[in-house]
């Protein structure tokens, strides 16, 4: 289910987390895909990244059909310099996430590469 507040842009590159958590909450895998950059990359895990908002978007489709809800974490105030930021957040289970977001011509933001768990 998809509604207009989980679909709104990110505006500032602290909204990224929080969209992407309400959109995986609603099982709105586009809506996911759609906070990342056309050449964006994800870390999906054992080695492998997935290359392109397809290739998230398909990722993020498997997940929501099988995995647990995503939950909001600590997330760390983003650095930003300039049209680059870099967001973090410390899950409740304790991984810590880290992501390079990037201002788009029309002020919003998306993520060009996400590390979901760089520590246990």
């Amino acid at each position: 289910m998809k509604d207009d507040a989980t679909r709104m842009p990110a505006r500032d590159p602290q909204d990224l987390a929080r969209l992407l958590v309400a959109r995986q909450q609603a099982g709105d895998a586009e809506g996911m895909a759609a906070l990342y950059a056309p050449d964006a990359i994800l870390d999906i895990g054992s080695g492998q990244l997935a290359r392109g908002r397809d290739a998230i978007r398909a990722f993020y489709a498997k997940l929501v059909v099988a995995g647990p809800k995503f939950e909001l974490g600590d997330q760390r105030a983003a650095m930003i310099n300039g049209d680059l930021a870099l967001t973090s957040t410390r899950l409740p289970d304790g991984t810590v996430t880290a992501e390079i977001a990037r201002r788009q011509g029309d002020g919003t933001w998306l993520w060009v590469i996400d590390q979901p768990s760089i520590l246990p």
